[in-house]
């Protein structure tokens, strides 16, 4: 839980500044390859609330964005720390794996949890497969030991042998015996601009766009489908899953952190030597001065993103221009939908607002080469949600595994071929169409990514 002296000294970062200058490789020589222009710089174009956000709504906004950043401690007793770390966790904080480019958005350039490993004296060893500069990571188990499947969250971390974990002894999984046995699919952290817009498309809509251009999708071979949950269409995560962002958040902060919270009240491991606080450690404070100092952190948190504003593209160049008429004609845009309208919100910042996500929030058949072999709910082992594109322009690593920051690459990856296993990718006619295009061309649609 966050103290009462920085919950009040939580900064709004306004996020409507935006890059005035082009994308890199916005020219192209007609005897060169095109090139990922790579991540732009300038203002980070995200961070800050949706317009219209009301004055009301700013106080909960701005108490969420301050304890989104908090770092957490085991008992808080750490100076300028939260309580309830571990006992299992993988970051101490919630902006520690989605910072990028602002709070809210997803991995940073270094990885923190090489750092986290053994901050405060913990005993913990560093997998090999997180190393400062590849991406914050998520580690699941893909299969039990009888052969059926698991997906169960391996968290990398424990808190033992942390100074403020006095006999705490908490062993870390055999994570290294679990990865050379090729039983961990890996997930990097996916950014949460405009997920309040994502949460008030209506089903109805995204049925319906589903159900648009029926024979070009047929002809390409794209079907995809909604992950539905308990009636409702899922629509965060890597695989569609969550359909509520505060069930979202609060999951979040229990599995990643290990703090427990009001809607996600049990610890990570029931080891009696390693538990220091009542639960749930996050809870309302009735006696503080302010509405949102008496909030749960997670009710802060979910009131954070669901006001953050989606990212800020850049000005509109001929490239670009271009590039976006080439990505809906090679097929991109049947997948990515530059755009679905929110539909009656009770709130007016959310109420019949464009969102220019480039998604249908449908899951997808990928093929074995983007198969990471876990099931949630409806969404098979080798089917992803359609990754939302706004903010792409600022985002270091690529895909749901974080496997390259090239676009190019990112882009063919996309093509897999079926095996015994799995269906051929949905995307593989597409990728054709893209392989297709000249290198101008390419570098157009390249340079209209990187603008987004």
């Amino acid at each position: 839980m966050r103290s009462q002296t920085s919950r009040t000294a939580a900064v709004l970062i306004l996020p409507f500044t935006v890059l005035l200058a082009l994308p890199r490789g916005a020219a192209l020589r007609a005897d060169s390859m095109a090139t990922d222009p790579g991540v732009r710089g300038g203002p980070a174009g995200a961070g800050g609330p949706l317009p219209g956000t009301s004055p009301s709504k700013l106080q909960f906004f701005l108490a969420g964005q301050g304890a989104f950043q908090e770092i957490d401690s085991v008992q808080g007793t750490i100076p300028d720390t939260g309580t309830g770390l571990g006992p299992r966790f993988n970051l101490d904080s919630c902006a520690g794996c989605h910072s990028q480019p602002a709070a809210g958005g997803t991995s940073p350039l270094v990885n923190p949890q090489v750092a986290v490993a053994h901050k405060a004296g913990a005993s913990n060893f560093v997998p090999s497969f997180v190393t400062l500069d590849a991406p914050v990571r998520d580690a699941f188990l893909r299969f039990k030991t009888d052969g059926t499947r698991d997906g169960r969250l391996v968290n990398l971390f424990t808190i033992g042998g942390r100074d403020d974990a006095p006999g705490c002894a908490l062993a870390q999984p055999d994570l290294e015996g679990e990865f050379a046995a090729g039983n961990l699919g890996f997930r990097m952290p996916s950014p949460m601009f405009g997920d309040g817009l994502v949460s008030e498309i209506d089903d109805s809509t995204i049925l319906a766009n589903m159900n648009a251009n029926g024979p070009r999708k047929h002809d390409l071979g794209i079907s995809g489908h909604p992950n539905t949950i308990a009636g409702s269409i899922g629509r965060f995560g890597w695989k569609s899953a969550p359909n509520s962002i505060k069930l979202f958040v609060a999951g979040a902060y229990n599995a990643e952190v290990g703090v427990t919270n009001p809607l996600s009240p049990n610890e990570r491991d029931d080891d009696p030597a390693c538990q220091f606080n009542a639960t749930p450690e996050d809870h309302t404070h009735p006696e503080a001065p302010t509405r949102p100092e008496r909030q749960a952190d997670v009710t802060n948190f979910a009131t954070f993103v669901q006001f953050l504003a989606a990212p800020t593209p850049v000005p509109d160049t001929p490239s670009i221009i271009q590039g976006r008429q080439l990505f809906d004609e090679v097929g991109c845009a049947l997948c990515h939908t530059p755009m679905l309208r929110t539909g009656s919100s009770l709130i007016g910042a959310l109420r019949r607002k464009r969102a220019n996500l480039y998604s249908d929030l449908l899951v997808h058949h990928m093929g074995p080469g983007l198969a990471d072999q876990i099931v949630v709910v409806n969404a098979g082992p080798d089917e992803f949600r359609t990754s939302p594109l706004w903010g792409l322009g600022q985002r270091i690593f690529l895909m749901h595994d974080g496997r390259t920051k090239d676009l190019r690459v990112a882009i063919t990856a996309h093509r897999s071929a079926g095996n015994a296993q799995f269906v051929a990718s949905e995307a593989n006619a597409v990728i054709d169409a893209w392989d297709a295009l000249s290198e101008a061309q390419k570098q157009d649609v390249l340079n209209f990514l990187r603008g987004l």
